[in-house]
């Protein structure tokens, strides 16, 4: 016979898990006795149930494995909300494990108690409450196959106190061999009928586009057609951005670059389109054909409603696409290339100003100087995820980690950790606001005793920026959005890291190249100066665009 607990854990090891992030309580303590004999799992153990819940996310983002989190009941289960929903909106196969008092008997009444199985009910793929030690191994295969199938998210299993020591002879499932149904051979000539016929096509790629497979096929696609394309923020670097048919970002809802680009489509083919990310167009009765490509069928609203849908396996999909369709004379995508070029000139302009505070594309174009080819940069949210969606080239899938889809501060640091994790050769940098930086600020610890070679960047404007512009582009008084911070270098030194601060534009480059070349963590104070934000992402943008 084995205790439930030893069950369990077996459970995740026959699933292949390596880590399990989390802030263990008294309910678990059985469960964490059990891992604490597990020769495959190793324990992360984070400062904060939140931080746990973004790390195991992003290690299932780039993994394509549910990352695996742990919280006792009550408040350590409420402080999983946030990660749940960044999960299960964003994409990211997650598995989270929580405790609970014993459910046969109980002499505390209802202290801690929450429905926890009813509260993760609306933000999870699956959720349930393993009341038979008997159980386990169905309710654990059951609960991979839902987070890691397509569309991934957030699943979650709760372990009663009492449970947790009960013996069963159960033995674990091994996982199961899939395959996505492939798309049907009419769709596919249908979409290949109406994009020959078209004068001037383009692609979007979006989130459900960034896997490895559809990232080669896509390239493949792109390289024989010579169609143009675009992608949305989940969709960054799933084609490297230095191809020369990138249209760039669609970072902004209307009005930007790439929003110009698409006026001038009459075939948009849509792949990997996803209803959590802003929208990149907005279809009208009598504009664009659009060709929804996607594992599912599209959500129709009044803004979209394709006209021709192939639903499967996207990278088959684009594969059957390239080998149907024949290159048309008559597509002419010049005026959307002209589009490009001159955002990238606009760009490269206002790239070499370096006043100080420092100026975000300045920024940004040094940053991606500074990192390598295979270099992830995490972003939390903030107003500067505009200006590194829109001039931070990528160059490989999931090297750019932005949330747009829960949009949710606090993630950035977290992200970036895990991705020191499963990427340990590669450079990683956080690129944090001083707000989102300081939501999650205590995962530093964590970053250090893991001994993590990591740079965090900071962006330092005292104040809730994204906001603040909002607020003034509304006609609002400047009021309720500033704040003071704690000297950020000695903050990074009182946890064993290394503080850096940057006294001017000059600095900056040598800085990130140090910090990205010495091992250890390390956090750089960043004043950022973002007064033209107005003008830029809303005057000059519109009116170039205008011209095109």
């Amino acid at each position: 016979m084995t205790k439930a607990s030893d069950l369990l854990v077996q459970c995740l090891e026959a699933e292949g898990v390596d880590y399990v992030f989390g802030v263990p309580g008294e309910e678990n303590l059985d469960f964490l006795d059990s891992l604490g004999r597990s020769t495959q799992i190793r324990l992360i153990l984070t400062r904060h149930e939140q931080g746990a819940g973004f790390m195991a996310a992003t290690y299932g983002r780039h993994t394509g494995k549910a990352g695996v989190c742990l919280a006792t009941l009550g408040p350590g289960a409420t402080n999983l909300v946030t990660a749940a929903a960044y999960a299960t909106l964003g994409g990211m196969p997650t598995l989270m494990i929580t405790g609970q008092k014993p459910i046969k008997r109980s002499k505390q009444g209802r202290f801690q108690i929450l429905d926890v199985v009813d509260m993760m009910r609306p933000i999870t793929k699956y959720t349930h409450q393993l009341a038979s030690a008997d159980n386990i191994p169905a309710r654990v295969r059951e609960a991979f196959r839902l987070a890691q199938e397509e569309k991934p998210g957030a699943t979650h299993l709760e372990l009663p106190e009492d449970i947790a020591h009960d013996p069963t002879d159960a033995v674990p499932f091994r996982p199961s061999y899939a395959r996505r149904p492939l798309a049907d051979a009419k769709a596919v000539q249908a979409a290949v009928r109406a994009i020959e016929a078209a004068k001037s096509p383009i692609l979007v790629i979006g989130a459900g586009a960034n896997r490895t497979m559809t990232s080669k096929m896509l390239l493949e696609f792109v390289e024989k057609t010579r169609i143009p394309f675009l992608t949305t923020q989940l969709g960054k670097g799933v084609i490297d951005e230095r191809h020369p048919k990138f249209l760039g970002c669609a970072a902004l809802s209307a009005g930007d670059f790439v929003h110009a680009a698409i006026r001038r489509a009459d075939v948009i083919v849509n792949i990997g389109h996803d209803v959590i990310e802003k929208p990149p167009f907005f279809m009208t009765q009598d504009g664009a054909t659009v060709i929804h490509m996607s594992v599912r069928s599209a959500e129709v609203d009044p803004v979209y409603f394709p006209q021709i849908e192939v639903i499967g396996d996207i990278a088959n999909a684009v594969w059957q696409l390239k080998e149907a369709i024949q290159v048309q004379p008559h597509w002419n995508c010049a005026g959307m290339l002209e589009a490009r070029a001159a955002e990238v000139a606009h760009r490269d302009a206002a790239a070499g100003d370096q006043r100080f505070p420092i100026y975000p594309q300045f920024l940004v174009s040094q940053i991606r100087q500074a990192m390598p080819e295979d270099g992830i940069i995490a972003l939390d949210n903030g107003v500067y995820k505009i200006w590194f969606a829109r001039n931070y080239t990528a160059y490989r899938p999931n090297t750019v980690l932005l949330d747009n889809a829960l949009a949710t501060m606090g993630a950035g640091l977290p992200s970036a950790m895990a991705s020191c994790m499963v990427y340990p050769d590669r450079k990683v940098m956080a690129v944090c606001g001083d707000g989102g930086f300081m939501m999650n600020s205590q995962e530093m610890e964590t970053a250090v005793r893991l001994g993590l070679n990591l740079t965090v960047l900071i962006l330092n404007d005292g104040s809730y920026g994204m906001i603040r512009w909002k607020q003034a582009n509304m006609g609002f008084q400047d009021w309720g959005l500033s704040y003071g911070n704690p000297d950020f270098v000695a903050y990074a030194k009182a946890y064993g890291a290394n503080g850096h601060r940057v006294t001017s534009a000059g600095m900056l480059p040598g800085l990130l190249a140090h910090c990205l070349a010495t091992p250890g963590v390390h956090l750089i104070d960043c004043p950022v100066d973002y007064s033209d934000n107005d003008r830029i992402l809303n005057k000059d943008i519109k009116e170039l665009s205008a011209a095109l």
